[in-house]
């Protein structure tokens, strides 16, 4: 049975929504890969106004969409550009269009690495092994380019951590003038600690920036040191 677009956004949320619980019950997202596969073919049916591959485990490819591409669609929830995506070779004859995604666990959103022609895919790809081809993510992962330092917005300090929003809205949390990384689990920490909830308006919980926008506007009521507003 066919989902529509309706369906197929609520399944995304739930999945979504799904991922960040266990992400939050410390279960490694790398260890999510069915899940993480099943939120990647939810989204690649959602944006090209298409659907789920009408057998299960078919062969090559997981998405038709709309304009009747057979989409091989492939998802990583590796954070840096460490590893590889595998192919079975095979199965690319039966594909007309290559997507790869990565699940961003800092900010919970799909982000899309690479979404070529087949054929222009294939190129980016190693040659075949053992029935098997890899693409690289450090192929795909682009570099941030620092031309210039981005300026924060907010900068206040708390119980020892300095909590800057940068105006691109990206949260960055410090103690001891280290950079800690990821920053949610310290984020829930500090937001346990000023009574702040961790769902949203919707009941589900606060990405990142919603999570330290909350933090940092419960630091400033308390009449905390605040570093400044830039």
């Amino acid at each position: 049975m066919a989902l529509t677009q309706m369906q197929l956004i609520q399944s995304l949320g739930e999945a979504m929504a799904w991922f960040e619980r266990e992400i939050n019950w410390d279960v490694p997202a790398t260890e999510l890969r069915h899940l993480c596969g099943r939120i990647g073919e939810l989204y690649v049916a959602m944006i090209t106004n298409g659907q789920m591959a009408p057998l299960v485990n078919q062969k090559g490819y997981a998405v038709v969409s709309a304009l009747g591409e057979r989409i091989s669609v492939k998802t990583t929830a590796i954070a840096d550009s460490g590893g590889h995506v595998t192919f079975n070779a095979k199965s690319l004859a039966f594909v007309d269009r290559v997507i790869v995604l990565r699940i961003n666990t800092e900010e919970m959103q799909v982000e899309t690495l690479l979404d070529l022609p087949v054929a222009d895919a294939v190129a980016r790809m190693s040659p075949e092994s053992r029935g098997k081809r890899t693409i690289s993510l450090s192929r795909l992962v682009k570099k941030p380019v620092h031309a210039a330092p981005v300026k924060a917005v907010m900068d206040v300090e708390f119980e020892g951590h300095r909590i800057r929003e940068l105006e691109t809205g990206t949260i960055e949390v410090f103690k001891g003038g280290t950079a800690i990384t990821p920053v949610k689990p310290v984020l829930r920490e500090l937001a346990v600690r000023l009574n702040v909830g961790l769902l949203n308006g919707s009941g589900n919980p606060m990405n990142t920036r919603q999570l330290g926008t909350q933090v940092i506007k419960s630091i400033l009521e308390l009449g905390e040191p605040r570093i400044g507003r830039l």
